[in-house]
């Protein structure tokens, strides 16, 4: 309005001054005063550009006095003037008389160009030869200057009268605006006054529809500004603290805290408060911070993993702090510290060897038989133990290690449990994500579209009510910005967030809470960025560590069973020891496949390498031991104490148990003649019954000791083989007579061996059931050494019956050589032989069972039948009923009377038939 009065007003004061009235020039320049005062309320721009136009109107108003002389004087002229076609003849004729004339003028000053600073421009306009004063040329060059004065002066009149001559030509038009002052006047102040109105009612119009609105909506933005800007103060002053609460945290140890409370300023920093001059060095500030927590966690991780490794061991397995562990290991997961597992493997190391060290100490230091300033390293110190001693510090060592293991595996186990935790997680997360994408598709967020533009004061405000500042009332948007004046606005252009953003913490999406099997409730923050493959492979390693400190222990146990077993201490041990350590190493070894689930090798391993060379002892020193007593054996029948026949008892239903030893109650019973197996009498020698305690002691020793069950075995069958060859090259080959210096080998000897044999084929089956039920399916083939040995024990008993009867053949050969058939009955030969026969059966009956005596008897009388039947076949002797027949069958009733008659064999049937020769 005030830009479209001041054009108005522009074009009065220019019809004014075109006018030729000159009384109109007063009102033109009170015009020009009004126009000036309303110019200062303009813009800058307009106010310049208007002024420049005021200032030609100043020039014309100043011109108007000094020419109204000149206007009358024009005035009285132009009576006299002559007509106007008179006129246009005349001023066609000055218009080309002055074009002649400016042709006079040189081109050179029409240039626009035309400088006189320029060099070639000034020596033509000015020749320097007019202005050479040099040589008798004087008079001559100061009169061609003149003249050269003169002719510029010429030029100069031209051009002016031409500049005057254009000027009349214009005076009219310029004279005519004169006229028109007093008619720009009048409008000027008709234009004034309408102005002055308007603005009135401008005025009136703004103080009742404007001016309240308008100062509602500035208050209204003035008052979000206000709240935004005591927001984004108390933001900052939130973010100021952060330095000093994160102290205060770290103090305590709540790094998890800490590193959110770093994490949500970064984040605040970056969108809130970007660009704050204040807070420019505050970020790199929190990075610094959060690298020196880093640090931190790490150095407090392996504090406590060597606080928690290194207290004293109890049989409460508690895990230590577990609150400052979930806080240190979450601390850790979320700054990507994956590898922090690695520091508390290498505390186990360190605390491994310290408890073998401290148990040895503590041990030595309770023993006054060692002196440790004479004996200064622990290793010697350990050596001068005994086994007891050096077998409770193992048992201490053992047990030491066991809730060693178990606290390990409580604190892995809480680490492990967070770990899959966070995974989780992570998973849930990403199945809800799924769920509420295809559940909840996109929708199209309505939004409100009404823009007002407003030029008051020159701004530009657009959604000067935004919803999200609405009171919580369930009102329409639409009808809130017309009609609630007590809503909060905020202008489209602010920065800060609502007066909700103010806390730090609640940017956040609230935290998902979960309880570690350990019963600590944490809050799993939402920016661990680990991936589901970075937490599984951390899951199997810190499994794997578990391991690994089973595989520690053993280590740690299978060098300090080496550094006692240099000076071959482990090999003296006798079976009991040897059985005692056995066990408690399995014991222990058991325990950690438990507590770590599952199995290390190298204790187990330790443990089989002295149990061979155990095994080659033992089985040295019994062959040794059988080797000497075979050596010294006379073959003859010995004496059974009680306590042999105890160990026979105690082998019942095939299960082999060693009898504990009674103090006193075998020295009350006396030795028996036999040794009763099963109802069944076994005359044995010496050997024998040491031999059966030695097979005993192996099975026993398989039952102690599963892991040598296959090498007992071997051993145990190259045992039986070894007796079995050494009896037979001793008795049947007679090499007791040089050994021993036996006068012969009789047979009782052949008897009494004969029968040892046979009590050890009796628990051949025995033993080879005991193995069997220890052996792996796989192993079973090994039994048929069994089967070997029993065939070979078999071989020798027939071998040692048919020697018998070779014995008997033999003299039934030279006696019956010499038989002849005649008087006196019974003749002398089969007296002398039933005298032998007797003598056999004296030798046997008592060592043999009746069964055994009666077959071999038998056997014996095959063999008298065949040698009587060739005599007689000989002497042609028949049985015809003659005398010789008559003496020859007296002889032989006197043999079988006399043969029946000894005990066990009265029911004997000799079939003395047999020596006549049927066919004859």
């Amino acid at each position: 309005m005030k830009t479209a009065f001041l054009r108005y007003s522009w074009s009065i004061v220019t019809k004014l001054l075109s006018s030729g009235d000159f009384m109109q020039w007063h009102q033109a320049t009170v015009l020009h005063q009004c126009l000036s005062q309303t110019v200062e309320m303009l813009s800058l721009k307009r106010k310049w550009i208007l002024l420049n136009a005021f200032d030609l109107c100043s020039h014309c108003l100043m011109y108007v006095p000094r020419n109204l002389q000149r206007e009358k004087i024009h005035e009285r002229c132009k009576n006299i003037c002559p007509p106007k076609d008179t006129f246009d003849r005349t001023l066609l004729h000055t218009h080309d008389k002055s074009r002649t004339d400016l042709e006079q003028v040189p081109k050179i000053f029409m240039k626009p160009d035309f400088a006189l600073e320029d060099s070639l421009t000034f020596n033509a306009v000015l020749p320097w030869s007019h202005f050479n004063t040099s040589g008798g040329k004087g008079s001559r060059d100061a009169a061609s200057s003149k003249l050269l004065q003169e002719k510029l002066s010429h030029y100069l009149d031209i051009v002016e009268v031409n500049i005057a001559h254009q000027i009349s030509l214009r005076s009219e038009a310029f004279f005519h605006a004169m006229t028109s002052q007093h008619e720009l006047q009048d409008y000027l102040r008709k234009t004034s006054q309408a102005v002055k109105i308007l603005r009135d009612k401008i005025a009136q119009i703004d103080k009742v529809m404007c001016e309240g609105s308008l100062q509602v909506l500035r208050l209204s933005l003035t008052r979000n500004n206000c709240v935004k800007a005591y927001n984004k103060l108390k933001l900052m002053a939130t973010v100021h603290q952060t330095q000093p609460t994160v102290q205060l945290l770290l103090s305590t140890s709540e790094f998890v805290g800490a590193l959110d409370l770093i994490a949500t300023t970064q984040e605040v920093l970056q969108q809130e408060l970007q660009g704050i001059h204040s807070f420019r060095h505050l970020g790199s500030q929190l990075c610094e911070l959060e690298k020196l927590i880093d640090k931190m966690m790490i150095a407090e991780f392996s504090t406590y993993a060597r606080s928690d490794l290194n207290r004293p061991f109890e049989e409460d397995c508690q895990i230590l702090e577990e609150e400052r562990l979930v806080s240190l290991v979450f601390g850790l997961l979320k700054q990507r510290k994956l590898n922090f597992f690695e520091i508390y493997g290498d505390e186990m190391i360190i605390t491994a060897k310290s408890i073998i060290k401290q148990c040895v100490v503590s041990t030595v230091s309770q023993i006054e038989e060692i002196d440790t300033e004479v004996v200064i390293k622990l290793a010697d110190q350990m050596r001068m133990m005994n086994f007891p001693q050096w077998f409770d510090l193992l048992k201490n060592i053992f047990s030491t290690f066991t809730i060693f293991l178990k606290r390990i595996k409580a604190t892995l186990n809480i680490i492990r449990s967070m770990v899959l935790l966070v995974l989780d997680k992570n998973q849930r997360t990403r199945e809800l994500e799924e769920t509420s994408v295809q559940k909840n598709p996109a929708k199209d967020n309505t939004v409100d579209t009404e823009v007002a533009y407003l030029t008051h004061e020159g701004m530009f405000i657009s959604d000067a009510f935004s919803e999200g500042d609405l009171p919580s009332v369930a009102v329409d948007t639409t009808s809130q910005r017309n009609t609630s004046p007590n809503s909060e606005p905020c202008s489209s252009d602010s920065v800060s967030e609502p007066e909700c953003t103010t806390d730090s913490s609640s940017s956040k999406e609230q935290m998902p809470s979960s309880v570690i099997p350990g019963g600590v409730e944490i809050m799993i923050s939402e920016d661990m960025k680990l991936t589901d493959l970075e937490l599984e492979k951390l899951a199997n390693n810190i499994q794997e560590l578990l391991y690994s400190a089973s595989d520690i222990c053993h280590d740690r146990s299978v060098k300090f069973l080496m550094a006692r077993a240099k000076d071959g201490f482990l090999e003296k041990l006798n079976s009991n020891e040897f059985v005692a350590l056995s066990r408690l190493m399995e014991g222990f070894i058991l325990d950690t496949e438990q507590i770590c689930g599952r199995k290390s090798m190298s204790l187990r391993g330790a443990l089989q390498s002295q149990a061979n060379r155990f095994v080659n002892r033992f089985h040295e020193e019994r062959k040794t031991k059988l080797s000497l007593l075979l050596d010294n054996e006379r073959w003859k029948q010995a004496d059974v104490p009680a306590e042999f026949q105890d160990l026979v008892d105690s082998v019942s239903d095939g299960k082999i148990i060693l009898p504990e030893k009674k103090a006193g109650a075998a020295e009350e019973r006396k030795p028996a003649d036999f040794l009763t197996v099963e109802g069944q009498k076994y005359a044995v020698v010496g050997t024998v019954l040491l031999l059966i305690k030695i097979i005993l002691e192996y099975c026993q020793c398989v039952d102690n000791i599963p892991s040598v069950t296959t090498d007992m075995l071997t051993r145990l069958s190259d045992l039986l083989k070894y007796f079995n060859s050494r009896s037979c090259q001793l008795v049947l080959g007679a090499g007791a007579l040089q050994v021993v210096g036996l006068k012969t080998i009789t047979t009782k000897n052949l008897a009494l061996s004969s029968r040892c044999l046979q009590l050890i084929v009796h628990y051949i089956p025995i033993i080879r059931a005991h193995f069997e039920a220890r052996l792996q399916p796989k192993q079973f083939s090994m039994l048929r050494h069994f089967d070997h040995i029993t065939k070979d024990y078999h071989d020798h008993i027939a071998e040692i019956s048919a020697k018998l009867v070779a014995i008997m053949d033999s003299l039934f050969d030279k006696l019956l050589s010499k038989y002849e058939v005649k008087a006196p009955v019974p003749s002398a030969c089969f007296r002398n032989i039933c005298k032998q026969m007797a003598k056999m059966h004296e030798a046997i009956c008592d060592l043999l069972p009746e069964e055994q005596t009666q077959m071999l008897f038998l056997r014996i009388n095959a063999s008298y039948k065949l040698h009587l039947k060739r005599q007689l076949a000989h002497l042609n002797v028949v049985n015809d009923g003659g005398p010789q027949n008559g003496l020859v069958t007296a002889d032989v009733a006197f043999y079988t009377g006399n043969l029946q008659a000894l005990r066990g064999l009265k029911n004997l049937d000799l079939n003395m038939a047999e020596i006549w020769d049927q066919k004859r």
